[in-house]
């Protein structure tokens, strides 16, 4: 979706910000956060892709005037009251005010530190072979979907170079509507900063990006015009003479 979170050459926002040996949570509510997003992500009612879809759903001026974690529990109240897991007034007053829906399953405290040990894969073997190869042309796709994409606004239309060929992995746009992993391969594409940025881009810029298959296509260059054809391909005028070699 082309929301508030897509910036890439954006003019108008700042520097980014840097913060030397930024700790992992700035306050203890935002240890909590991540926790309940965790933990309810792992009951199955949703999956990384919704979740990552609904914090950039949120409206822009909501999304881009809130801290990071901020934008975590919106997006998980946001989860919550769809699915029916809680009420609009239970929001509001801060507590239970009927009587738990079911989940499909609990995390429990001890099994924290193996799951994440083990950590959540998301390649998947590959039913067919890859369209692209490294060194293959590729152009993004335009595209303005209303749903969860990948590929940034900001690369659409414009032509790189393939870099390298990922493998097979779960496909984000049709996870997060919970329409099915569809695995796609997974590509890493490097766009010329001129391509992105037009003639005052750094020429030694360039931006790469992984990009699924489904987001590209090869680049097509109009054919060459035949010896002795007019522009494009058109015919030569009449009485022009032949080309050298010609009957």
């Amino acid at each position: 979706m082309n929301g508030g979170q897509d910036l890439g050459g954006m003019h108008g926002f700042g520097p980014i910000g840097f913060e030397a040996d930024e700790p992992w949570f700035h306050a203890p509510w935002e240890r909590r956060v991540f926790a309940m997003a965790m933990a309810m992500g792992l009951t199955g009612t949703w999956n990384l892709d919704a979740s990552r879809a609904a914090r950039e759903s949120l409206p822009p001026a909501e999304y881009l005037a809130a801290s990071y974690y901020e934008i975590w529990l919106r997006a998980l109240e946001k989860q919550l009251t769809h699915h029916g897991l809680v009420e609009e007034a239970e929001l509001r007053a801060g507590a239970a005010l009927t009587p738990p829906a079911p989940i499909t399953r609990v995390l429990r405290g001890e099994e924290v530190a193996p799951l994440f040990a083990r950590g959540f894969p998301s390649n998947r073997p590959a039913a067919r072979p890859a369209r692209f190869a490294a060194g293959d042309e590729v152009t993004a796709k335009v595209m303005n979907p209303a749903g969860h994409t990948r590929l940034p606004r900001y690369v659409r239309g414009r032509t790189g170079t393939v870099e390298r060929v990922h493998g097979t992995f779960v496909f984000p746009d049709s996870n997060a509507r919970l329409a099915g992993e569809n695995p796609q391969w997974l590509y890493t594409v490097r766009f010329p900063g001129v391509e992105l940025w037009g003639e005052e881009a750094d020429p030694g810029l360039s931006v790469s990006v992984n990009a699924f298959e489904s987001y590209l296509e090869p680049v097509r260059r109009a054919a060459a015009p035949a010896p002795g054809d007019g522009p494009a391909g058109a015919p030569a005028p009449a009485g022009a003479p032949a080309p050298a070699g010609a009957a």
